[in-house]
């Protein structure tokens, strides 16, 4: 547009102008192209095996629908989640067993003392595999989300905190009790279950005698009020 509209062109501009000049070239200001231009064309050509959509979708709240596959030498195992928590309050330390048969056992403990992060992720870890112990279990499957205190009992990463050694060589004799155990890194969101049992123990203050009992939680899909409510 702008080489044959220009009245005076000078330099490289008016070479293409004259180098252009031999064809027959009209420009043509681009019209504004209709939303609804695709719509109209799958209008005027209709398909013969045309299905309409469904929308209607009776699962559409599942996002995923997946079965587990749990190995056979699995079945058997207990498993172990611990966590740890510590606040202006003081620390706490949660652990939840639970059995082949999808049993849950909650453990919590309240720290008497002053003590580090990690400290108290192995008090966590040392709560949750003497209550797996006291239950005699043989096979069992621990999970942390502590990194250093996973990698550290698989042997991955070296003890060097002096502080920390004693938990290590505790854990160690502890494992002898099984006739497998494993050890598991998972994310902290994976493991809710510990991590509230670990903070409503460290939010409490009891006494140096004093028990917490175990709260039990449940799920309440309905208003209290629909409980008043006299069905139809």
């Amino acid at each position: 547009m702008y080489i044959f509209e220009k009245p005076a062109l000078t330099g490289r501009i008016a070479r293409w102008q004259i180098l252009l000049s031999e064809f027959d070239i009209v420009y043509v200001t681009q019209k504004a192209i209709k939303g609804s231009a695709l719509a109209d064309y799958l209008a005027q050509q209709p398909i013969n095996d045309y299905q309409p959509m469904h929308p209607e979708f009776p699962d559409e709240d599942i996002v995923t629908l997946f079965e587990e596959e749990v190995e056979d030498e699995d079945r058997d195992k207990w498993i172990v989640w611990f966590d740890s928590a510590s606040n202006a309050l003081g620390h706490g330390v949660g652990a939840v067993l639970v059995s082949p048969n999808e049993q849950y056992i909650p453990f919590t403990a309240r720290l008497g003392f002053d003590c580090t992060n990690n400290i108290a992720e192995y008090e966590a870890c040392a709560l949750g595999i003497q209550s797996a112990i006291d239950f005699k279990v043989k096979l069992l499957k621990v999970y942390g989300d502590s990194a250093l205190v996973i990698h550290q009992l698989i042997g991955e990463w070296e003890t060097r905190d002096h502080m920390l050694v004693p938990y290590q060589a505790c854990i160690r004799k502890m494992i002898e009790f099984f006739d497998d155990i494993s050890f598991h890194h998972i994310p902290i969101e994976e493991n809710q279950i510990a991590d509230a049992l670990a903070t409503l123990a460290s939010m409490f203050q009891l006494t140096p005698h004093g028990d917490l009992s175990y709260i039990e939680f449940k799920c309440r899909g309905k208003f209290a009020y629909c409980c008043l409510i006299e069905e139809k």
